[in-house]
């Protein structure tokens, strides 16, 4: 895998119109016109799964889902390119790919070599979503033969579903065969349904109808277009912890502040092993 610099400073600049509205368009949300057959594949078989190799028996075991149309190995570029061994060494972190290949252009073409995958399709207008109960049984399924997990880490697309899983599970639809998630960390995260022209797959439907009670992260950028929708995401979930950076739609670096707030929760997440 070869990555050239990450990001390129135009590629979150793609705007699209929808219903009078103005949104861009970048790694989370890309329609797709009609349902398509996912390559019946899975993380047992297709190899790319990335694993760290090292002594993680006393770190939190952390499940890494990948932004729109990139992948696990992408994910691990961005962050082990921007959070320094300070943090990296605390947490065993495990990279899973989508479970569908990329339909069209990724925008990390030039930058980071394919395979590239999606997690999940929407119609045009994001009323409809295909393949998402397909998605969330890859990934409990992937949990049960390669876990136990203590949490989830996700960003963009990957954020909007690891944001949802734990009030999934509390309401027996999802990961049902695995243990309870103790933490979740949202870089660039939403909420489904918080879109207010967008719908919600109907697993997530009820997801945030009750407080989250799961520790969680949020990593919002002052630049990045979904930071209203991050920060209406904290409204579901109990004391979140929270990280304020001036980039944009990135993994970001951590500054000397943001440093010590990311270790804090580490130092809080260990305490739930």
């Amino acid at each position: 895998m070869i990555c050239r610099p990450w990001p390129p400073p135009t590629i979150w600049s793609e705007k699209k119109t929808i219903n009078g509205h103005r949104f861009p368009f970048n790694l989370l949300f890309r329609p797709i016109h009609r349902p398509f057959t996912p390559v019946n594949q899975s993380a047992d078989n297709r190899g790319q799964t990335i694993e760290m190799e090292n002594n993680s028996a006393a770190k939190p075991r952390v499940l890494c889902l990948h932004g729109y149309r990139t992948s696990g190995e992408i994910l691990k570029k961005q962050i082990f390119g921007a959070w320094s061994e300070k943090v990296t060494s605390k947490l065993d972190l495990v990279f899973l790919d989508g479970p569908n290949p990329a339909r069209g252009k990724s925008e990390a073409e030039g930058f980071c070599d394919p395979p590239y995958y999606e997690w999940y399709h929407a119609n045009e207008g994001f009323t409809e979503y295909y393949h998402f109960e397909e998605c969330i049984s890859y990934i409990e399924d992937y949990m049960i033969k390669h876990g136990p997990f203590d949490g989830l880490l996700g960003f963009s697309q990957g954020a909007l579903l690891s944001a949802a899983f734990p009030g999934m599970q509390l309401n027996g639809v999802a990961l049902t065969g695995v243990p309870n998630i103790k933490f979740v960390i949202l870089v660039s995260g939403a909420i489904f349904g918080g879109l207010k022209l967008f719908g919600s797959p109907k697993l997530a439907a009820n997801a945030f109808s009750s407080p989250i009670r799961c520790s969680s992260l949020h990593i919002i950028g002052e630049m990045d277009f979904l930071k209203e929708k991050g920060i209406e995401l904290l409204d579901s979930f109990v004391e979140p912890t929270v990280i304020h950076h001036p980039k944009g739609h990135i993994v970001p670096r951590l500054d000397e502040k943001n440093m010590e707030i990311m270790l804090g929760f580490i130092e809080k997440i260990e305490k739930l092993q």
